[in-house]
């Protein structure tokens, strides 16, 4: 089951946890990507702006035909880099 996101409610599925922390269905392993709702809902961000982002380029994503898939690791590194301190 995966998160369903809508209308700024988050529901939290089966399996899911925080960025790096997340474990999926096999035994408590720890999942490498994200889907693009699950990213947007971690932000705090709408289902379609996370998607307006992958399309600009601001999301790292891995595509495996149609599905896009964040990898956590790229994501959390991208966060570090977008970080600045108000002068």
């Amino acid at each position: 089951m995966q998160d369903e996101v809508g209308e700024g409610h988050v529901r939290k599925g089966k399996g899911q946890g925080h960025a790096g922390k997340s474990s999926d269905d096999r035994g408590g392993e720890t999942r490498l990507c994200i889907t693009v709702p699950e990213a947007a809902a971690m932000l705090g961000v709408s289902r379609n702006f996370g998607y307006e982002l992958v399309k600009r380029g601001q999301l790292p994503v891995i595509r495996f035909g149609k599905r896009l898939l964040i990898p956590i690791a790229a994501l959390e590194k991208r966060l570090e880099e977008g970080v600045t301190s108000n002068p």
